[in-house]
Order: structure tokens, then sequence, then C-alpha cells
């Protein structure tokens, strides 16, 4: 009985875990990114796509560039 309870427990807890998909532009809850692709009237291309990424490869390089190198604790 309590093997049943700990597996369905453990299903449950995989089953969320595993709900974000990995696309192009970083991890989403979305397979596919809500992006507006179009042409402004000077003929450039413009792609603008929706803040539904739970995070961007961009943001994930931006954190590790801002990642702290100073030493912790007593250096004496």
């Amino acid at each position: 009985m309590i093997k049943k309870i700990i597996l369905f427990f453990l299903l449950v807890f995989m089953s969320i875990l595993f709900t974000a998909c990995i696309n192009k532009h970083g991890v989403s809850a979305k397979y596919y990114s809500g992006c507006k692709e179009y042409y402004d009237l000077q003929g450039y291309y413009h792609k603008e796509c929706g803040e539904d990424d739970i995070f961007t490869y961009k943001e994930a390089g931006e954190f590790l560039k801002k990642k702290d190198t100073t030493p912790k604790g007593n250096v004496y």
C-alpha cells in the first residue's frame, strides 16, 4: 500500500517536473513560442517573441557573465 502511494506521488512529481519544453529561445511552458514576425514599411525584418519563456539562453548567458568571482570570507 505504501509503495503504491510513493509511486503515485513520484509519478505526479515527475509529470510536474517535466512540463517545461526546451525550444530554440530557451525553456518555456509551450513548445512553440508565440513570436510575431513582420516587415515594417521600410522593409526591415522584425521578430518579437512573447514573454512566455521561463528563461532564455540570452538571460542565462547574462547571468553567467555577472557571476561574482570575488573571494568570500577572511583572506588574511
